[in-house]
C-alpha cells in the first residue's frame, strides 16, 4: 500500500536522484529542521525527513518503494472520485484545477520529463479525454499549459504562479497537490469545492 507521504517530495528531490544527492540534501535539511536548532527546528518535519531518508538511502527499500509508487501511478487518484469533479459547471472548473495540479506536481518531480500525455491524465483522473479536452483548451488559451516537444502537456511559468499564489488559501488546490487516500467530503469541503475553482474560470 502506498504511504500517504511521498518521500521524494519530503526531501524535495527528483525520483532519479543519485545516492550522493540524497545524502547531501538530507544532511542540509536535517540540520535545518533538527529539534536542537533553536531558529528553524521542527520535530515533525525532522522525523518525516529521517524516515524518507532511511527508505531512499537503502537501495533495496528504495527499489520496493519505487515499485509501489509506479503501480500507484497507474491508478486514478481517489480525490477525482468525488462528485465535485463530475457534474456541470462546477465539475468542469474543478477538472481544470485537477489537470493543472497534476502538471505542477509532474514538473516538480521530474525535470527531465516534465509533461504528461493525454493518456496519463486520463489514467490519473479516471476521465475520458473527451471530458478533458475543453479543460486543456482553456488552460492553453490562458497560457497555463503548453504542448511539450514530445506532444505531452506541460505547465508553464504562469501556471506555476497561479497554483502557488492560490495554494496557501485555496483548499481545493491544497488537496489536489497533496492528493492521497480518498475521504468523504464534509459539508465545508463541498462548499469550498463549489467556489474555489472560479479562479480558473475568469
Amino acid at each position: 500500500m502506498r504511504p500517504e507521504t511521498d518521500y521524494y517530495e519530503v526531501l524535495q528531490i527528483s525520483r532519479k536522484a543519485d545516492i550522493e544527492t540524497i545524502h547531501r540534501v538530507y544532511r542540509m535539511m536535517a540540520a535545518r529542521f533538527h529539534p536542537d536548532n533553536p531558529r528553524t527546528g521542527d520535530t515533525e518535519i525532522f522525523l518525516r525527513l529521517k524516515h524518507a531518508y532511511e527508505v531512499l538511502s537503502d537501495p533495496e527499500r528504495r527499489m520496493r518503494y519505487d515499485a509501489t509508487q509506479e503501480l500507484e501511478e497507474e491508478a486514478p487518484l481517489p480525490i477525482f472520485e468525488l462528485k465535485d469533479f463530475v457534474h456541470g459547471l462546477r465539475g468542469e472548473m474543478n477538472r481544470r484545477m485537477g489537470v493543472l495540479s497534476l502538471l505542477y506536481n509532474r514538473r516538480r518531480a521530474d525535470e527531465d520529463h516534465p509533461g504528461l500525455s493525454i493518456m496519463d491524465l486520463e489514467k490519473r483522473m479516471a476521465f475520458p479525454r473527451e471530458h478533458l479536452n475543453f479543460a486543456l483548451w482553456y488552460l492553453r488559451a490562458k497560457g497555463y499549459v503548453r504542448q511539450e516537444d514530445n506532444s505531452d502537456c506541460g505547465i508553464t511559468a504562469d501556471g506555476i504562479d497561479f497554483i502557488e499564489s492560490h495554494s496557501s488559501h485555496d483548499e481545493l488546490i491544497k488537496r489536489l497537490i497533496h492528493a492521497g487516500p480518498a475521504t468523504e467530503p464534509s459539508f465545508a469541503e463541498e462548499t469550498v469545492f463549489q467556489t474555489t475553482a472560479a479562479g480558473v474560470a475568469n
